[in-house]
């Protein structure tokens, strides 16, 4: 299984870049997840094209958060993965983050928030931040991930994406 992961693409309408996301980087996965802050209902309504599993986030308008959860837990692949966004500083964010969903036997958890990409593991627990898909200011570009699930294992990786 493969899965498109995506978070912080902070855009008030669909552009270029979030379309070459959608219909280029993830044109072969089988599922997408998007760690909030999408920040407009036109965006959300274009994720919803590809049947984006989505959480709000911090700077998501009244419509979007009335759309989507701040969390989820899903079941792909035999494996079960929480998805949220998360809050507050960097410093601290994914213990935050893995206290959040203490107790929910995860997988691995799928964040946003910080803009940084980060796949590893904390306190024994898988974690994997696609970065920012519009506004990585570290690395002057966007980030996003791709999610294998094969045999039960997990691997992840972040890709830099620039239209073309």
């Amino acid at each position: 299984m493969k899965i498109g992961a995506l978070s912080d693409t902070h855009l008030t309408r669909p552009n270029k870049l979030l379309d070459f996301i959608l219909d280029v980087v993830f044109k072969d996965t089988d599922l997408i997840l998007h760690a909030g802050d999408i920040v407009s209902r036109h965006v959300l309504e274009r994720l919803q094209e590809r049947d984006v599993i989505a959480v709000c986030g911090n700077m998501d308008d009244y419509d979007v958060i009335e759309a989507v959860p701040q969390t989820r837990i899903v079941s792909i692949a035999g494996k079960r993965i929480g998805l949220i966004h998360g809050w507050g500083a960097k410093q601290g964010l994914e213990n935050r983050i893995i206290e959040r969903f203490q107790e929910k036997n995860l997988d691995l958890i799928v964040y946003g928030h910080s803009h940084v990409p980060f796949w590893g593991k904390i306190a024994g627990i898988d974690l994997f931040n696609p970065g920012s898909a519009s506004q990585n200011r570290y690395l002057e570009t966007g980030t996003v991930g791709i999610i294998d699930i094969e045999d039960g294992t997990l691997d992840a990786k972040i890709l830099v994406v620039r239209p073309e």
